[in-house]
């Protein structure tokens, strides 16, 4: 089934029931060179806040920094495989002098990686800004998804119903 939520608060809502419990995503962007780069970051924020952002503790030495500023399109996908969820949202990326909101979103985890704290000259908050985000969540058992995949080798029709397909549209 397709679906496309443009309401901001369903549109919220859907999104974050879908990454909410993913611990980390790819965080995908361009290089100078024209190449995708992707790597694993932690989510920081518990909740999508009211402006639509996830939130990331980045080295501002590094090269996810570096390639945001100099082309701000990036993308975030998260894959929760036990239970067959998926999303990839496109948003863009920036730098936040914020430090309110450093210490909001400030954890043990980020102090492993950043031991002089919210105030660590190398520590960046980065908000990504979404867009919009495309989502497929697959609700059928395993025994039922194999099933449908067998049919469709033997019809050699496509399986259909795996499942919801959706695109998310933030305002």
């Amino acid at each position: 089934m397709n679906k496309t939520v443009t309401d901001s608060t369903e549109a919220r809502s859907t999104l974050w029931d879908l990454i909410k419990d993913i611990r980390f995503a790819m965080f995908t962007t361009r290089h100078d060179n024209g190449h995708l780069h992707s790597r694993p970051m932690t989510t920081q924020n518990s909740k999508l806040d009211e402006d639509q952002n996830l939130w990331f503790f980045m080295s501002r030495k590094g090269d996810p920094v570096a390639d945001f500023e100099a082309e701000p399109n990036v993308n975030v996908s998260y894959a929760d495989t036990g239970a067959d969820s998926y999303v990839s949202v496109s948003g863009t990326a920036a730098v936040v002098d914020d430090l309110a909101k450093k210490q909001q979103l400030w954890s043990k985890m980020a102090e492993a990686w950043f031991p002089g704290g919210v105030t660590d000259p190398d520590l960046a908050l980065v908000r990504v800004k979404i867009t919009h985000a495309n989502y497929w969540d697959v609700k059928e058992s395993k025994v039922v998804q194999l099933f449908k995949m067998a049919k469709a080798a033997i019809t050699g029709q496509p399986p259909t119903d795996l499942g919801e397909h959706g695109e998310i549209r933030m305002n």
